[in-house]
């Protein structure tokens, strides 16, 4: 994709006379432990950030990398993460709205329109525009992304170290072969999704 096709949700925007445009998405919807991180990051338009992508598509190196260039050349950036007991508590989606309105309320440049990957942010009064597969066709949500995943990788590594056995730095709370037999053996350590039904599916005994 042309670098000026990835500006075009942002153009969009500016032309409709918004100024300040954020970039918005959540990473940790699927895992089975640790929090749901939502990333925003306000961009000037159509700034060069070499390597800029889908977040799931680099490698650990390149998100940290990235990560970088994107704050130095951000407006703003923020996240906001929402842990696993909120998750367990008050359901993945609502967990989601939180972290992503969370990140948007923290950015220290009020955004005055939203882009989103796929989903709106309802606890966000603010103008804003659902872009399906946004984080693989719009720079903004692609860097939202990045500084959401890098975040919450970091977060993982961490717990790894509170809680050995797991391997949370290596797989970050998906359900791997591994993690799913470190259920089995240890059973679940204080950041897994207890009452969320794919940890119980995955909790269960082989056979």
């Amino acid at each position: 994709m042309s670098r000026h096709m990835l500006w075009r949700y942002e153009r969009m925007a500016s032309a409709m006379g918004y100024q300040v445009v954020a970039g918005v998405d959540e990473v940790g919807m699927g895992p089975l432990a640790g929090p749901v991180v939502g990333g925003a990051v306000v961009l000037p338009i159509g700034v060069r950030i070499p390597g800029l992508d889908d977040s799931k598509l680099l490698t650990a190196e390149q998100r940290e990398r990235l990560d970088r260039a994107i704050r130095r050349r951000a407006m703003a950036v923020s996240v906001c993460a929402v842990d696993h007991a909120q998750v367990d508590s008050l359901g993945l989606l609502r967990a989601r709205h939180l972290a992503t309105a969370g990140a948007v309320a923290g950015l220290k440049i009020p955004a005055e329109y939203l882009l989103v990957d796929a989903w709106d942010v309802p606890d966000a009064m603010i103008a804003q525009m659902a872009v399906v597969r946004g984080d693989r066709i719009c720079a903004s949500i692609m860097a939202a992304s990045i500084v959401a995943k890098v975040a919450r990788d970091r977060a993982m590594v961490e717990y790894d170290k509170l809680y050995p056995g797991y391997g949370f730095a290596g797989h970050k709370g998906y359900a791997t072969p591994a993690h799913r037999a470190a259920i089995r053996r240890l059973g679940p350590s204080p950041i897994h999704r207890t009452s969320w039904a794919p940890f119980r599916e995955q909790a269960r005994p082989a056979g």
